[in-house]
């Protein structure tokens, strides 16, 4: 059955010399892996396949097959600032890091695939990008349901394995006490379209995220370590 959807490119591999694996996020299903021409005269061409490059794909998928079949590909939304600003760059990789480790459902998911595309959209146009991460992370956490608890009056620990503030620090050590649970409660209620109301000092911001994938780590199954981390403080620093 040929299907047309939106999508966006979550990793590719080469697959010999005249195809590639395309893990992408689509519209309509969720996490799909395709089989894609790349290199010939028909095939895609470098553009439609770069990381989180949003695309429309046309499909012919086959209930009985997990690896399916690109009959058609083109860049539908293609980035303007992100290709000539390093930093936006260096962002982008990050977050395709993180949601090839987190999007895992194979249905379709309208509030996710907004959420999606939401995300991608502010990468390109916010005018500081500082805050993105912490605020990405938090945002995240809801859509896979972890999103934390808001506090009591008065509590100022936050246990990142229970995702709740607390009063006094658990047994189990994950806790994060003022002044990053403080930052950590400012952030709670800032959407990604709302970047700039996010202060946080340089300091903390870096220490914010690194407890925020900590958070997701405890929280993902396989997150792990990311390798774009290092990059993303030196340049948001």
């Amino acid at each position: 059955m040929l299907v047309t959807t939106r999508a966006v490119v979550l990793r590719t591999v080469r697959h010999g010399d005249h195809k590639a694996i395309l893990t992408a996020w689509t519209a309509h299903a969720g996490v799909r892996s395709y089989l894609v021409r790349v290199g010939a005269k028909r095939g895609a061409s470098p553009a439609t396949l770069q990381p989180l490059a949003r695309i429309e794909l046309v499909v012919d998928e086959r209930s009985e097959r997990d690896l399916h079949f690109v009959r058609e590909i083109r860049l539908v939304e293609p980035y303007v600032r992100v290709p000539v600003e390093p930093v936006r760059g260096t962002v982008l990789l990050f977050v395709q890091e993180v949601l090839f480790k987190v999007l895992r459902t194979e249905s379709s998911d309208p509030t996710l695939d907004a959420f999606v595309h939401e995300v991608l959209q502010v990468i390109d146009t916010a005018d500081d990008l500082r805050c993105f991460p912490l605020v990405f992370l938090l945002q995240l956490s809801g859509h896979l349901g972890f999103f934390p608890e808001h506090p009591e009056e008065g509590v100022d620990q936050f246990d990142l394995q229970e995702g709740s503030f607390v009063n006094g620090a658990p047994r189990h050590g994950h806790t994060m006490g003022p002044p990053l649970s403080t930052a950590l409660i400012d952030l709670l209620d800032i959407p990604l379209q709302g970047l700039a109301l996010a202060k946080v000092a340089t300091t903390e911001r870096a220490q914010l995220l690194d407890h925020l994938l900590l958070y997701h780590r405890l929280h993902v199954e396989g997150f792990g370590e990311l390798r774009s981390v290092a990059v993303l403080r030196s340049v948001l620093s």
